[in-house]
């Protein structure tokens, strides 16, 4: 997972696409999905076979190849609750698989390697950036985190779909990577429960919880990028309506 941001820095960021652009992202994505489970039942019909697939390989068959799993990428401003969301997702879908983030930053008390994240150093990372080993990575504090491809293909070996909890930048670069990943933005009622939250959770002096306020303003206004939008009022409704969208998605 990726930590909540103080003033994140930009790195190789996707630049900005107009709304028609958005739309037509959105619809393609959608219609691969489609394409996929509606592949997945005639393999299981027997309608296709893998040798026709060989011979005669249909366009969108490196997507389904990559993610015979689904990526859904969950994310929203600091302090809006997705920890606690995904949490409570994966104990409705329990096939779903928490993607591990690497981080330059020291572990914490309590934190596992390789559960937590997976703590390397900053040559590590470079080297992981320098080869493109990322799907998303960005700066915060002073600390690299990132997104490992390898960290992915790890669960889509095993069939699982995968949940990955990052900032929004990283969103809409994993957007950019894998535009079939199912991406979900996840909003407070307001930013006012939204400053309660982060004043209340007591891990932030009043300095930051400003600084976080004010990257929350810039993040609340990209909601409109993002497929689905899912306020976090009541969490037991924003749960329910969570695993709704990740169940119609897993059985279409």
């Amino acid at each position: 997972m990726s930590p909540a941001a103080n003033t994140p820095t930009k790195h190789t960021a996707a630049p900005e696409r107009s709304l028609n652009q958005r739309m037509d992202a959105l619809q393609k994505a959608n219609v691969i999905r489609t394409r996929r489970a509606q592949l997945k039942r005639d393999l299981k019909a027997g309608r296709v076979s893998i040798h026709q697939l060989l011979l005669e390989p249909p366009e969108f068959l490196e997507t389904a190849k990559v993610f015979d799993m689904l990526l859904f990428v969950i994310t929203g401003p600091s302090g809006v609750g997705k920890g606690t969301l995904i949490r409570l997702l994966q104990q409705r879908v329990p096939e779903l698989a928490l993607s591990v983030s690497a981080t330059t930053r020291q572990a914490r008390p309590g934190e596992t390697q390789g559960e937590h994240y997976h703590f390397i150093s900053d040559e590590e990372f470079a080297r992981h950036v320098e080869n493109g080993d990322f799907v998303e990575w960005a700066e915060y504090s002073g600390r690299r985190y990132g997104t490992l491809r390898e960290e992915l293909e790890r669960h889509a070996s095993g069939g699982r779909p995968v949940v990955l909890e990052i900032e929004v930048q990283g969103a809409r670069q994993v957007r950019e990577t894998l535009p079939d990943a199912v991406q979900i933005f996840i909003r407070p009622p307001s930013e006012g429960a939204l400053r309660e939250r982060l004043i209340g959770r007591g891990t932030d002096d009043p300095e930051q919880v400003e600084r976080r306020l004010e990257v929350a303003e810039q993040e609340l206004a990209a909601a409109g990028e993002f497929e689905h939008v899912v306020v976090n009022d009541r969490l037991h409704d924003a749960v329910e309506e969570l695993a709704g969208i990740v169940r119609g998605t897993l059985d279409p």
